[in-house]
């Protein structure tokens, strides 16, 4: 019996003629009382299973031991009694001979084992010959005073597995009566207890047979009270009686239940006050009710109605009538009343109700779908026309449309934003113009006053045709006839107004449209403010990333190079790029990308692009410059999450983001690059071939203590590096190797391409119709320093060769023609050479580089920085770097494995340095005596 929460079963509830298997599983629910019996019959037919099978075991058990008792007894005396078993103890070998004969008698009797041993109890005989010679596991002492000894012990592994052997022990005498032995049989209780299994299937079935009865019991019963009681249990029943009676009196509708015998058998409250029927109703006669004669008849009658409407007092009752059992031949009928008399009035608010809630609901759904705030605006007029109004216009405040806080001084000059409606017909100000409105005006007047402004008719509005004589005019020959004003508002700040617009066509706005239209308003105000909001906040997110980013390429010789930075559509990131000349000829680029968006990822960004140039100016090692980003991330990511940070802060919690770090040296043609997961640059060979680098992949910055891995390669001069961020090889179309290979086809055969032909061919193969993230993309094009500009010599280790040092400096200067250099040059070279003899260690080397400018390093073993001081008029040193740092444009310190290299650079024009005066060098360093650092 099926039990259910005190409903009765639904039509499409009730078992089929064809139940299926389920449904006759259903009928032995333990929820139910047959399936609860059913339950019980189970427990106790497993109880008496498993009771009987206990006994037998038990009792099969104890007879299989004792059984095995006489078996082992009577084995060992027969093996003992046997001729010449004494005789086989007393030989030189007894196991060779009695070996045989045990393992004979042991397969004969049935036994598990036969064992043979002298009087100390050491086996001569066992069915595992590497127990033989070891010590007999049981009691032996009775045996060895002629007594028989029968118990239960274990010992050694036997063939039939281990267990607890029931054995025997028996003395073999001579023929003088003397124990010269003893002998011992038995089997393991294992395999006695194993006779009681044959009768375990009788047992076991005689149960299966007791179920199976049971199961056909239990289910005829539970089919027979399911079929009397419609599947429902006795409390169900009671249930049921009680929700149908609270149901059938607190209803609206009247039901009258009438027997075949045309009497009452049930009439609910709502029937006796529609009816005005008496108290003891039921069982009187339909035609003692005193009811209309009509009434009377189409109760009494058997045809079945629908909606049939009857007068009953002053009352109009639609009436709908059923047979009470149309699927059996018994007669009587149920009858349904409603009172209509007020149903057309109810059904037109009601019907006026719903298109209202409907066209919220579409507000709901279409207003609000971009962060664009003129598109937000035509959608509430798309909404609002025809449904609402026949015309519908949103001004804005100028303000708004740019992203600008709203003021108050800017609500006499509004925008027109959006028109939706009957606008051909109707002579309005167009999109985009401004509308000075004056203060009489329903618009300003909805303004000042923070309420919505109903005009019933423009006719009588004097505010609203001064506002524009013609153009009024115009518009009322054009139809237009009623006018609703609504404030657009957000936090209590005016964004502008909306306008809705009926022409005479339509009935005009009446003041139950007025609570419409502030909602309507309301919604789309808050919309609007959300799109202003996001306006600003992009305007001022790309405006900071755009001024973070490079405007102009710097000046430098290793590189030729073009970008491409293209914002998201929804919201500004943090990619970012760099180019940062270094010293020496070499050029660092930079790739980056912070994770999130908005305020907080630009200016993360910034912080990171910053650091990257410090740690860039004390020219670090690749994987140095990333391990000092990494440890400035995690300090970010610490400021984020202390206790005394905002809680709605933007972008909150872990600060992660990636970087690619790359120097390239134009002098030795190589580059070094690492990078902090960030995707894998593209290398293009001057011969038009794609490759990657092999730069090993490293976790993100953020993670800290993970060390970066370097990767050094040549470039070949004209080969091209293609450095980029995620957004441009992945989106929600395409995965990453998906957009790698797109990128490895967009630049193949591209070797002669300018950088600036290469971005623009990647661009338009790749960028998506619809960005999703922001896409940063930067080729570099190599250029190799020309041998003919580089001239590099060793130094030895001695004050002496520094005259050696300026003379050829001149020399090399005046083949490169910058004569007019020499002066500052020579004596350049000349503090920094005897700086790094005296205070430095071998070996020396001086390099000059001819390029953009004049650059001149100093290299030597030590890694100790010189420091630029002011000397004081007594010091007879450490005006050395003061006379460098004069004649240089720049200089600096950068170390190497092997020590430091000191350089310097001087600008060139038109590739020669400006003049100085003539002064001898050798004069000039004479005045300053010793030179140091």
């Amino acid at each position: 019996m099926k039990v259910f929460s005190g409903r009765p079963r639904s039509p499409g509830r009730r078992p089929s003629d064809g139940r299926s298997r389920k449904r006759r599983f259903a009928l032995l629910d333990v929820h139910s009382t047959a399936g609860q019996v059913f339950l019980l019959q189970v427990v106790i037919v497993v109880l008496l299973i498993v009771a009987a099978v206990t006994v037998m075991v038990l009792q099969t058990a104890r007879d299989a031991v004792e059984q095995g008792r006489r078996e082992s007894v009577v084995a060992a005396q027969s093996f003992a009694s046997a001729p010449g078993t004494a005789a086989a103890l007393r030989s030189p070998d007894p196991t060779a001979v009695l070996q045989p004969r045990a393992e004979e008698a042991r397969k004969r009797t049935g036994l598990d084992f036969v064992v043979a041993m002298n009087t100390q109890g050491i086996r001569y005989t066992y069915p595992y010959a590497k127990e033989i010679g070891q010590e007999f596991v049981g009691t032996i002492e009775p045996a060895l005073e002629g007594r028989t000894v029968v118990e239960q012990a274990g010992g050694p592994p036997l063939p039939t597995g281990r267990g607890t052997a029931v054995q025997a022990v028996v003395p073999v005498t001579d023929s003088h009566g003397k124990v010269v032995g003893l002998v011992s049989a038995g089997m393991t209780v294992r395999n006695v207890a194993g006779l009681w299994l044959p009768q375990l299937p009788v047992i076991l079935g005689s149960g299966a047979a007791a179920l199976v009865l049971s199961t056909a019991g239990t289910t005829l019963v539970a089919r027979r009270l399911r079929r009397q009681t419609h599947g429902l249990a006795p409390a169900e029943l009671a249930q049921l009686y009680e929700h149908h009676d609270a149901v059938l009196h607190a209803v609206r509708e009247g039901v009258l239940i009438i027997d075949a015998d045309e009497r009452v058998l049930l009439a609910n409250d709502e029937t006796r006050r529609l009816l005005d029927l008496p108290a003891d109703v039921q069982g009187r006669p339909v035609r003692e009710l005193g009811l209309p004669e009509p009434l009377v008849r189409l109760l009494s009658s058997p045809q079945t109605v629908t909606d049939e409407v009857h007068l009953a007092g002053d009352r109009l009752l639609a009436v709908n009538k059923r047979p009470a059992y149309p699927r059996a031949d018994r007669g009587g009928s149920v009858v349904t009343l409603r009172d209509t008399t007020e149903l057309a009035a109810v059904s037109g608010r009601a019907e006026v109700a719903r298109e209202r809630l409907k066209l919220l609901y579409e507000a709901g759904v279409k207003i609000g779908t971009t962060l664009d705030v003129g598109r937000t605006a035509q959608e509430l007029a798309d909404v609002a026309a025809p449904q609402f109004a026949d015309l519908v216009t949103v001004d804005l405040l100028d303000a708004v449309l740019r992203g600008w806080e709203p003021t108050a001084e800017g609500w006499r000059h509004l925008r027109r934003a959006a028109i939706g409606g009957e606008q051909r017909t109707v002579p309005v100000y167009p999109l985009g113009d401004v509308i000075t409105f004056s203060p009489g005006t329903p618009q300003m007047r909805a303004l000042q006053e923070r309420r919505v402004v109903l005009e019933a008719d423009l006719r009588r509005t004097p505010g609203w045709r001064e506002q524009d004589p013609r153009r009024a005019r115009e518009a009322l020959e054009g139809g237009l006839r009623s006018l609703v004003t609504v404030p657009l508002r957000a936090r209590n700040v005016a964004l502008g107004v909306v306008n809705f617009y009926r022409t005479a066509d339509a009935p005009a706005f009446e003041p139950e449209d007025l609570s419409f239209a502030e909602e309507l308003a309301a919604r789309a105000a808050l919309a609007i403010d959300n799109a202003r909001r996001f306006t600003r906040e992009h305007a001022t997110a790309v405006a900071l990333q755009r001024s973070m980013l490079p405007r102009t390429q710097p000046e430098q010789d290793a590189l030729e190079v073009a970008w491409r930075y293209l914002p998201a559509e929804a919201g500004v990131g943090g990619d970012w790029f760099d180019v940062i000349p270094l010293p020496g000829a070499r050029v660092a680029l930079v790739m980056g990308d912070v994770v999130g968006r908005g305020l907080h990822a630009a200016a993360t960004m910034g912080r990171l692009r910053t650091a990257v140039h410090n740690f860039s100016t004390l020219d670090l090692p690749v994987d140095e410059v990333l391990g000092n980003l990494d440890d400035l991330v995690v300090r970010m990511d610490n400021e984020e999450n202390a206790d005394d940070a905002a809680e709605d802060h933007e972008g909150q919690g872990v600060t992660g983001a990636t970087c690619l770090y790359a120097v390239y040296d134009s002098v030795a043609g190589s580059c070094t690059m690492a990078r902090a997961g960030h995707p894998e640059p593209v290398v293009v060979r001057p011969d038009g071939t794609v490759s990657s680098p092999g730069v090993p992949a490293s976790t993100p910055l953020g993670l800290g203590g993970h060390p970066f891995e370097t990767a050094e390669f040549s470039l070949p001069e004209g080969s091209q590096l293609v450095l980029y961020t995620d957004g441009l090889v992945e989106d929600r179309d395409h995965d990453l190797d998906a957009g790698l290979d797109r990128l490895r086809r967009a630049l193949d055969g591209s070797g002669r391409r300018t950088p600036e032909e290469t971005c623009r061919t990647v661009i338009d193969a790749l960028k998506p119709s619809h960005a999703s993230d922001d896409i940063a993309l930067l080729a570099a094009r190599t250029r190799v320093f020309p041998p003919s500009r580089v001239a590099e010599w060793d130094v030895p280790s001695d004050p002496a060769v520094v005259p050696t040092v300026r003379a050829r400096c001149r020399r090399t200067l005046r083949e490169w023609g910058l004569e007019e250099t020499g002066f500052a040059t020579e004596l350049i070279l000349s503090e920094l050479v005897t700086n790094a003899i005296r205070y430095g260690s071998p070996p020396v080397g001086v390099r000059l580089l001819h390029g953009r400018c004049l650059i001149c390093e100093v290299s030597d073993g030590s890694g100790t920085s010189p420091r630029l001081r002011r000397a004081a008029t007594t010091d007879e040193g450490g005006r050395g770097l003061f006379l460098v740092a004069q004649f240089a444009q720049r200089w600096g310190t950068r170390y190497t494995p092997r020590g430091k290299v000191i350089w310097t650079e001087q600008l060139l024009h038109d590739g020669v340095a400006a003049a100085v005066s003539h002064i001898p060098v050798d004069f000039l360093l004479d005045q300053f005596g010793d030179l140091d650092a």
